[in-house]
């Protein structure tokens, strides 16, 4: 297999069932996950890999209408590649994702701002102790802001972060998902998270100069 010529260590699976348990082991640093899997399909193996692993995940498929494509990322994926693919690029897109991963796991363990705090190490956000419940790009949009606390940042750069830099999708995504996360954060608990600045885009600013554990 190619990518074992290339030094990577590879193991693989060859239905949705087994392919999730040994993803749930957490001793893989990228997954490759086709959809059209027997017994579990990729797309089910991937939301409920996602309730307790952030592990980077390309989705590899032979589906490429874009609802496909949105259905992957918006369950979690990192990227999304359609068959058939010349393997330079599957190289490229791996190494972008582990340096992605990398790049993540340098980061402060906990981030907060104005009584949010994001566990990274836990994948959790809370509020005055209490659970927010976010999709995998909303809790992406609020990491990526809370790591650049205090920095303006336009849509466009969002979308890079969030969504990737070859994103189809509607150019309007972000604000579907502050308008998502100030429902469950604004407006649930009264506070002013996010701000919009008009004409440039969106920053969360401290508010509050507690310290957080």
């Amino acid at each position: 297999m190619e990518l074992a010529h290339e030094g990577y260590e590879v193991e693989k699976s060859g239905n949705g069932r087994e392919g999730l348990e040994l993803a749930q082991s957490g001793r893989f640093d990228l997954i490759l996950l086709d959809i059209m899997l027997p017994q579990l399909n990729g797309l089910e193996v991937l939301r409920r890999l996602r309730k307790n692993s952030d592990v980077p995940v390309i989705m590899l498929t032979a589906r490429d209408a874009v609802m496909d494509k949105v259905s992957g990322l918006d369950a979690g994926a990192d990227d999304y590649i359609t068959k058939p693919f010349a393997i330079e690029e599957l190289l490229a897109r791996i190494r972008v994702a582990l340096k992605k991963r990398s790049g993540r796991q340098q980061e402060t363990k906990k981030l907060f701002a104005n009584g949010v705090i994001m566990d990274v190490d836990r994948h959790q956000v809370t509020v005055r102790d209490q659970n927010v419940e976010l999709n995998h790009r909303e809790y992406e949009l609020v990491r990526v802001l809370l790591t650049n606390k205090n920095i303006v940042m336009n849509r466009q750069q969002l979308m890079n972060q969030v969504c990737g830099y070859d994103y189809m999708g509607e150019t309007n995504i972000i604000d579907v998902y502050v308008r998502h996360i100030r429902a469950k954060i604004d407006d649930r608990f009264r506070i002013r998270f996010i701000t919009t600045v008009r004409g440039a885009g969106y920053v969360i600013r401290e508010e509050e100069d507690e310290k957080q554990g």
